[in-house]
């Protein structure tokens, strides 16, 4: 902010210099007569300086932004007024040789004072409507940069929110799990809990960045699928399959979970053999994943689920990747399938 402050500074006083300038670089090589260029040019500019300056620095934000409109008008017609003033009367009592070379030009047939005054009017306006302009350039860029960060803000609230959100939705789902497995198998019972101290702990303190490693929520889903087999019977097949080498593709984590639980949830049965198959494949920076499994709705009164992570993965992706996603679901043959595919680049 420092280097932009300094830049800015620099580059009003190298236009100033410029202009104070442009008469001997317009007319190089040529005599001229200082006191007119000081009369004509020089006190104009300074006058047309110091409307900018005090527009830009007091005015604008007193009674312009505020819409103190007639205040600001009246104001800058009062000044405007005082250097007409000013300039004709310098030009009378000090540059005397120029108001008489006026005097004899209007008799002659030039430019009548009228229109010098006109002139001179229309010189004093442009710095006050270019303060202006670049005023209200400077106000709608720092409000559109605060207008972003706070939709940015929002964002990673929102985020940080719907992340909370599916730490607990996880943990009681497996802890129904485990709970089914105390009375069957007591080992496996102790082996779950383990099992989920280890998932638990990737997800409070892996999963707080933006982006993690694919390889490593990879193996988490591993490690959750082996902990969801324990429960099911042998009239469950659950077969998978993952990219096996290391991409070096990195994704916002604690997607693809949701769609592993909802196979698990509606894809097994007590009475009936069914088969889940859950994959996943990249190609191009695309990650394309994939489960299916039978479906056997949950009855209305069923609460083994909160329900929420479909509705999670859907505001997730609408935040994380809005229009670089893609989620469809779909009942075929009484197969429940489940796409998801991102483009991670």
């Amino acid at each position: 902010m420092y280097q932009n402050k300094k830049i800015t500074n620099l580059s009003h006083v190298l236009v100033w210099l410029m202009l104070f300038c442009l008469p001997y670089l317009l007319s190089y090589g040529q005599d001229q007569d200082v006191n007119r260029v000081v009369a004509h040019f020089w006190i104009p500019l300074a006058f047309s300086a110091i409307i900018f300056y005090f527009n830009y620095f007091v005015l604008i934000d007193r009674f312009l932004f505020p819409k103190k409109i007639i205040q600001f008008i009246v104001i800058n017609i009062l000044i405007i007024a005082l250097f007409l003033f000013l300039k004709e009367n310098i030009e009378d009592n000090f540059f005397k040789d120029i108001g008489k070379r006026r005097v004899q030009k209007d008799e002659g047939g030039g430019p009548s004072f009228k229109i010098a005054i006109y002139i001179q009017l229309l010189s004093y306006m442009a710095p006050l409507f270019f303060s202006i302009a670049l005023k209200s350039t400077k106000r709608w860029i720092r409000t559109e940069a605060e207008r972003k960060e706070a939709i940015n803000f929002k964002l990673q609230s929102e985020l940080q929110h719907l992340h909370y959100q599916l730490q607990p939705h996880f943990f009681f789902n497996s802890l129904n799990n485990i709970y089914a497995l105390v009375d069957i198998s007591p080992e496996q019972a102790k082996t779950s809990i383990h099992s989920l101290s280890k998932l638990m702990r990737y997800m409070l303190y892996e999963t707080n960045m933006e982006l993690v490693p694919l390889a490593k929520e990879i193996d988490f889903m591993k490690k959750y699928i082996d902990l969801m087999k324990l429960r099911v019977s042998d009239k469950t097949m659950v077969n998978y399959s993952f990219p096996s080498e290391e991409t070096g593709i990195k994704i916002a984590p604690l997607l693809f979970i949701s769609l592993i639980e909802n196979a698990f949830k509606h894809g097994v049965s007590a009475s009936k053999e069914s088969t889940i198959q859950i994959n996943m494949t990249l190609q191009d920076k695309v990650v394309s994943f994939t489960t299916e499994n039978d479906n056997f709705p949950k009855k209305t009164d069923d609460k083994s689920g909160s329900g929420i992570g479909l509705p999670n993965i859907e505001k997730r992706l609408e935040l994380l990747y809005p229009n670089k996603s893609s989620f469809k679901t779909s009942v075929i043959d009484n197969r429940y399938i489940a796409k998801l595919e991102i483009e991670t680049n």
